[in-house]
């Protein structure tokens, strides 16, 4: 693709949402590069020389930072990049916010004060942790266990999210706005997980365990402490009941109903989600890499 031709930057580009945004992008003909630590042009979050050379030609970017907004330095590292991004001639910014955490509005504060064109994503979990995420072996394991409550959360489909960002992106009417983007109700850990055994036909156990026994079970399986970490929060704090309320950014963005979590469990029975179960010592396995909400 000619450099000149290149106008939208997607960081996260082959993550949850970035791939299905990427996706969009190609198949309307759109010019767009992947921002990825893999990708050609290499794009690193703790790397700031790996940053001016993706943004070479980019007239707008889609943030998604990783694992989370909520993460010590990330506010720190929104604003350089947003900065370094504007004075190159980013002239659109779109970032990925989460629902009821501080630091999250700190970094939405930020590309808001950028002086450029910008639209705050501000989502709830993700459906897709359930089948792409840190929990899609635990569920095929046939055992889940969690530090959450009996709180509901509105779940969100990230195909959803990504129409949003691609909106955005393309169409007029967006900017200056933030949505909060929820599904149509709220279910607990539980009852999704319910769903899905019914859906899928496959007895799956739920459990609710005391945060120290599920750190000790990270521990074991090798995640980094900092993960560990940023899950005591999200499930201490951020699953405290603060979010247990649908918002209407999906339609206010897109004109239509957010996709339910029963449709979304159909669409992964579809593409083949959940249906081999992983056999491990302790009947479920963690990945440091997977430990993330949004």
């Amino acid at each position: 693709m000619a450099q000149d031709k290149i106008k939208t930057l997607v960081l996260g580009g082959t993550g949850k949402t970035g791939s299905r945004i990427v996706q969009q992008l190609t198949n309307r003909g759109l010019a767009v590069r992947v921002g990825s630590r893999s990708a050609e042009i290499p794009f690193d979050w703790l790397d700031q020389s790996t940053w001016i050379p993706v943004l070479q030609d980019i007239k707008a970017v889609y943030i998604a930072y990783q694992p989370d907004l909520a993460v010590p330095g990330a506010v720190e590292a929104i604003r350089d990049f947003t900065r370094i991004a504007v004075n190159h001639g980013v002239q659109q910014l779109v970032l990925l916010s989460g629902r009821g955490e501080p630091e999250a509005q700190e970094c939405e504060q930020v590309v808001m004060q950028s002086g450029v064109e910008w639209t705050i994503l501000r989502s709830s979990w993700f459906c897709q942790n359930f089948s792409e995420g840190y929990l899609l072996e635990p569920i095929q394991a046939g055992y889940v266990a969690l530090p959450v409550a009996d709180i509901g959360e509105p779940f969100i489909d990230i195909d959803d999210i990504a129409d949003v960002a691609v909106a955005a992106l393309t169409q007029s009417g967006h900017t200056g706005k933030i949505y909060e983007l929820t599904g149509p109700r709220l279910l607990t850990f539980a009852q999704a997980i319910d769903e899905i055994a019914r859906a899928t036909g496959r007895s799956i156990h739920y459990e609710q365990v005391p945060i120290e026994v599920y750190n000790a079970m990270l521990a074991e399986y090798g995640v980094p402490q900092e993960a560990i970490a940023l899950t005591t929060y999200l499930f201490t704090e951020v699953m405290d009941g603060r979010n247990s309320l649908l918002a209407s950014g999906i339609e206010q963005a897109l004109g239509r109903k957010p996709t339910d979590f029963s449709a979304f469990v159909q669409k992964a029975i579809a593409l083949g989600m959940w249906t081999e179960p992983i056999v491990s010592e302790e009947g479920s396995s963690i990945h440091s890499s997977e430990i993330n909400t949004l």
